[in-house]
């Protein structure tokens, strides 16, 4: 199975291809289009940049995979927000759907746009034994949109209109993309705040231990192939 994981922000790819070269994977180097690439041939993925917010992400990702021939998945690898109860630091969230709440529909009033994500691997991941680890692993949906998410309040209100256990930006984006393209899709997070006001420091502190362990999250499961 060939897989490309796109990350949002550079920080987040940083810690990620660092994070698979200390696990004890291989990196090329690599140049797709116009899109610098870090290929992981142990595990038969390909890591990129996607560009913050979804416009961007989409815009990347399609251009990946008309530049990359026989991507059998897509995986929006980033940071998020922790929305529900129980979800900390250092969590990761599996994107069961992926809900677009920023599309605001004012004249039918109709539901935001859901993505579901691969079935099959969700089945895949669900199966993983990671305690051993020292990785916690959630499942539910997960909001996107181009907002931050820094008030008590307003991650109340998205959690309550959307049911998503975690919030961040771009997995609309990339979704879109790949349902355009036909290719499997799937989001996966890492948290590193609670969607409060102290967000964006405690992104910043907590990012390499997110990063990180969506780094063996992938390093395990696509080992297992």
């Amino acid at each position: 199975m060939q897989v490309l994981i796109v990350a949002p922000l550079q920080a987040e790819i940083d810690v990620l291809t660092d994070a698979l070269r200390r696990q004890g994977l291989g990196l090329e180097r690599a140049q797709v289009g116009r899109l610098p690439v870090t290929v992981v041939p142990d595990i038969g993925a390909t890591l990129a940049l996607g560009g913050h917010g979804k416009a961007q992400f989409a815009l990347h990702t399609r251009h990946l995979l008309d530049h990359i021939g026989g991507v059998d998945l897509v995986v929006c690898a980033g940071a998020a927000g922790a929305l529900a109860p129980g979800i900390t630091v250092g969590d990761l969230v599996v994107a069961t759907r992926t809900v677009e709440h920023d599309f605001q529909r004012r004249f039918s009033g109709r539901p935001a746009p859901v993505f579901p994500g691969d079935e099959a691997t969700i089945r895949r991941l669900r199966a993983l034994g990671l305690a051993a680890q020292d990785v916690v692993l959630h499942f539910g949906d997960v909001a996107s949109g181009d907002e931050d998410i820094v008030a008590a309040e307003r991650a109340q209100a998205l959690r309550a209109a959307t049911g998503a256990v975690a919030v961040a930006w771009e997995g609309a984006g990339g979704a879109r993309a790949c349902a355009f393209s036909d290719t499997a899709y799937l989001e996966v997070r890492g948290i590193t705040d609670q969607a409060t006001v102290e967000a964006p420091s405690d992104f910043a502190q907590n990012l390499v231990l997110a990063m990180r362990n969506v780094a063996t999250l992938l390093r395990i499961w696509l080992n297992s192939h």
